[in-house]
């Protein structure tokens, strides 16, 4: 072949792959870990947040439930929020399979620092996160967010406006609402609202089929409260009347 041909070759094949999509990854679950780190919430809580998702990732019930899922794997990815104009992916997409590809994950989320200070827009949180489940190239069987905070969406758009959209789109969004039963007077209203906070939560923040609001009262017990969490949704078993409350 001659070198005009060679590079007419050259042209083509650059071509069709530049058309080609690359096959996206089959996942049974892609979940997008959406974290509060506003100001209500403290440097120790903050570690004690971490420190939840580590050990319920790395959780033998929760890569159990991994494997025996039907393609045997999930995506997640992890976003920190505080008000409308700081919210962060702080890790991206990663798919976890066994213990190995889930302590990477934990690994990179434990030495991740802190993102914000800030107000609470739970909705750019869901916003931001929408956009990751957008444009993940990820084929899941289903699609999920997972807000945890401990206050009410106090800066930006409306959360109940962000998680409607969401839930148009076709993704599930669950809460886990952390109740600070000692605040301080100035945060009183933020994170005690009428009714409570879980209350709060599933009225603004939850949505989407089989969706579920977790109630912890302590951020000791969030790593047990996230495992149970994180087995129920790649399971897809329906469980809000059995995990309603965490005491």
């Amino acid at each position: 072949m001659g070198r005009i041909g060679l590079a007419s070759v050259f042209v083509l094949l650059a071509a069709l792959l530049a058309v080609t999509p690359v096959r996206a990854e089959d996942v049974d679950v892609a979940l997008v870990l959406v974290s509060d780190v506003s100001r209500s919430i403290d440097d120790s809580e903050f570690k004690l947040e971490k420190d939840g998702y580590s050990n319920a990732l790395t959780n033998d019930k929760v890569l159990e439930a991994i494997k025996d899922g039907p393609i045997g794997k999930i995506a997640v990815a992890y976003v920190e929020f505080a008000s409308s104009f700081e919210v962060r992916t702080v890790l991206d997409w990663t798919v976890i399979k066994d213990r190995a590809t889930a302590k990477a994950f934990v690994d990179n989320l434990t030495t991740a620092p802190r993102s914000f200070w800030g107000r609470t827009a739970i909705s750019a949180g869901i916003d931001q996160a929408v956009q990751l489940l957008a444009e993940s190239g990820l084929t899941a069987t289903r699609r999920v967010i997972d807000v945890c905070g401990d206050g009410t969406n106090n800066a930006g758009r409306e959360a109940a406006d962000a998680r409607d959209d969401a839930v148009k789109a076709g993704i599930t969004i669950n809460g886990l609402a952390i109740i600070n039963d000692h605040p301080v007077s100035w945060t009183f209203a933020h994170v005690q609202p009428p009714g409570g906070l879980a209350k709060y939560y599933r009225e603004n923040v939850a949505g989407g089929p089989g969706n579920f609001v977790l109630e912890v009262h302590d951020f000791h017990s969030f790593g047990e409260a996230m495992t149970r969490k994180l087995v129920d949704e790649i399971a897809s078993v329906p469980v809000g009347a059995r995990f309603a409350t965490e005491r």
